[in-house]
């Protein structure tokens, strides 16, 4: 009976230390480390992208659209071997993910979220992403978005006061897949988000990034 006790224990924590693992990435870049966890209520999105992380794919890539007071954008694998002044973001890995759209996850200051293109699935492109950066919003320009951009949905009130303190592009909300979140290097996203681009909204000084996961021990 004991015996049986143990092993029924120990499959138990196996289970738990195998559910607990990969649900964080760093992301590697000139100006600092983010450290990024992963949504586990995007499960396509999440699986997707430690996939690619596990296998080196953003290795060398970079973040080649940036606009300050909005996003940052990188995972196009063309831009890995992209010449200065070359035009990116069009690049992909063949197959797009169907959207994840979740209320309680908004697009917060240091919220990752998936590109895509102007679709009527809304499907997530298979590689690119992008991290907000945002502004921090008033009542008034929360109201006005309600009833422009947002079609007359309304902001749910604890989502409301973080756009009026931290910041974020609320007009994105339930139309880009969000399954992630920066808890570490917030500082990283404005260094990248400030630096000089092109008319392509493209950095002139390459900003490339890796991204390693990151396990989570729970048995220690």
């Amino acid at each position: 009976m004991r015996k049986l006790l143990l092993l029924h224990t120990l499959l138990l924590l196996t289970v738990l230390f195998a559910e607990g693992r990969h649900r964080k990435v760093k992301v590697y870049t000139p100006y600092g480390t983010m450290v990024i966890r992963l949504y586990d209520q995007t499960p396509k999105h999440r699986d997707n992208f430690l996939k690619l992380a596990r296998s080196h794919f953003y290795d060398s890539t970079l973040f080649h659209r940036v606009i300050n007071q909005f996003m940052i954008q990188g995972g196009d694998p063309d831009s890995k071997h992209a010449h200065a002044g070359d035009m990116l973001g069009n690049g992909d890995v063949g197959y797009t993910i169907p959207p994840e759209f979740q209320l309680d996850l908004f697009h917060r200051k240091g919220a990752l979220a998936a590109a895509r293109e102007d679709r009527p699935d809304k499907a997530s492109s298979g590689c690119q992403f992008y991290i907000v950066q945002g502004k921090v919003f008033t009542d008034e320009q929360l109201d006005k978005l309600e009833k422009t951009r947002l079609g007359g949905r309304k902001i749910p009130v604890d989502q409301r006061q973080v756009y009026k303190t931290e910041g974020g592009t609320p007009h994105l909300d339930q139309s880009y897949t969000v399954f992630g979140q920066v808890i570490k290097g917030m500082e990283v996203i404005d260094k990248i988000a400030a630096i000089k681009t092109d008319g392509n909204n493209r950095p002139v000084t390459d900003v490339p990034m890796r991204i390693r996961v990151v396990k989570k021990w729970l048995l220690f």
